[in-house]
Parts: structure tokens; C-alpha cells; sequence
């Protein structure tokens, strides 16, 4: 009898030993009714860059790292080593809804800020996008890191994420299994993030293209009822030739 061919065995081992199919969870369906764009594609009219937050310090808080339009969205860097900001609506929100699609480069550390002062305090759903870090678990930006839940760390870089998280996860486990996570988050591609906060003390809720990944009711009021929406750029390390990128941005206020 002829050895098989290395073709042939591969397709012995297959039928004997299916790859494993990753069980990922089901998007949620949105009611976009309501829904408001809070930017243009095209300008930054209704946002305004602040240089007032400590990642600013590096410049003395003369700039907010740098921001500009391309290709239809935001794009944000560090503008000079060490110097970053946030870029935040004009308006105030309460109640809300927002959602977005981002598109980051593994490397620079970011957040969405919501009900943001100029200054940086938030609760900050967070884009934390490089090694170790997480995204769209809840931090306490600028008072005094509570709270603090995430429900799993990033590995080595973005493509690898590890369950659970060494952090507390607030009681709402990772919806996407760790061997999972390279079926469900394809790096270098616009996804869909979308974050909710309610009440005061509030109730917070992120999803991760379509799937909830936070769940979180705060105990303690720490800000006021209404705050801006920002975008952040991290100070520290050397973040000019990588970048944040955010598009399709658009706001829900909800009704109490």
C-alpha cells in the first residue's frame, strides 16, 4: 500500500479532528431612533480640544496633543513626545447614549469620557488599547481611579485578551472566551463601540460591537449630573507617529 500524501493526511486529521469553532455571543439589536451625529466628518465644530487635563503636562498645559479630520475622522496623536489631551463636546450631556467606530493603533492609550469636565474627571469606558490593557471596562479618570472594573486584560498586544482580568470585574463576567477573542476582534478594522450612563450615582453599560462587555452600578455620586464627551490621547512614553482614530459618532440623551 502507497504512504498517503501529506494533502491526504492533512484531510485524514481533519475529518477525524474538526477545528474547534469559536462559540462567540450574539450582537444585540439597537433602536438607532433618537439617535443625534455629534461630528461631521469634516471639522471639529461643536468640540473643543483641552489642554487642562494632566496628560497635557508635558507641554505645561499650553496644548492638548493634536487632533485633526482625515478621511472622515478624528485623528489623534501626541503632539509632542509625552504630550497628550482630550478633544470634548461643547455640549453637556446627562442621561446618554453614545456610540462610535474606532479604528486605533496598538500602542496609544485612550478612552471614551463620559460626563468629562474640561479638566479630565469622568467616568472613562476604557480604550485602553495596547499591552495589558482593556477595552471598554469602567475607570474613575481623575477621581481617584473608582471605579475601577474590567473583565479581562490584553496579552502580549491587542490580538490576545486574558480571563479574567487581574482587576476587579464589578460582577459582570467576559463574555468572549479568551481563544475566542481572535474570532470576534479583528485589529486594523473600524468596530463599533457603544456606552450608556444613567442616573447619578450612576448606571453604566459598555458594548463591544454589539455585545455587552460591562454592566456597572456605582455606589457613590462623584460627579455632577451632566458632562461633556471626550476623546483621550494618554501623556507619557512617545505616541507622535501613532494614532487614535474615531468616526460616526453619534449621541442618544435618554429620557428619566
Amino acid at each position: 500500500m502507497k504512504p498517503l500524501s501529506v494533502v491526504a493526511c492533512a484531510a485524514l486529521l481533519g475529518s477525524l479532528f474538526p477545528a474547534a469553532r469559536a462559540d462567540l455571543p450574539k450582537p444585540e439589536t439597537f433602536d438607532d431612533a433618537g439617535f443625534v451625529s455629534i461630528f461631521d466628518g469634516k471639522t471639529l465644530g461643536g468640540w473643543k480640544v483641552s489642554a487642562k487635563t494632566g496628560h497635557s503636562g508635558k507641554s505645561k498645559n499650553k496644548s492638548g496633543g493634536k487632533w485633526e479630520i482625515k478621511d472622515g475622522a478624528i485623528v489623534g496623536s501626541q503632539d509632542e513626545p509625552g504630550n497628550g489631551g482630550i478633544v470634548i463636546t461643547e455640549k453637556e450631556y446627562g442621561d446618554f447614549e453614545v456610540a462610535l467606530e474606532m479604528n486605533n493603533d496598538d500602542g496609544p492609550d485612550s478612552g471614551l469620557f463620559l460626563r468629562s469636565t474640561d479638566t479630565g474627571k469622568c467616568y472613562q469606558a476604557m480604550i485602553d488599547y495596547h499591552k495589558g490593557g482593556n477595552l471598554l471596562g469602567i475607570y474613575g479618570e481623575g477621581i481617584g481611579g473608582k471605579p475601577h472594573v474590567r473583565n479581562f486584560d490584553f496579552g502580549k498586544d491587542v490580538t490576545e485578551i486574558v480571563v479574567p482580568s487581574k482587576q476587579a470585574d464589578g460582577g459582570f463576567k467576559c463574555p468572549v472566551k479568551a481563544e475566542d477573542w481572535k474570532a470576534f476582534w479583528k485589529p486594523g478594522e473600524w468596530n463599533e463601540l457603544r456606552a450608556r450612563i444613567e442616573g447619578n450615582p450612576p448606571k453604566i453599560t459598555t458594548w463591544i460591537k454589539g455585545v455587552k462587555f460591562m454592566e456597572y452600578q456605582d455606589t457613590e455620586k462623584r460627579l455632577a449630573d451632566k458632562g461633556g464627551i471626550a476623546l483621550q490621547v494618554h501623556g507619557g512614553g512617545d505616541y507622535t507617529k501613532q494614532f487614535v482614530r474615531y468616526r460616526n459618532i453619534r449621541v442618544k440623551e435618554l429620557k428619566k
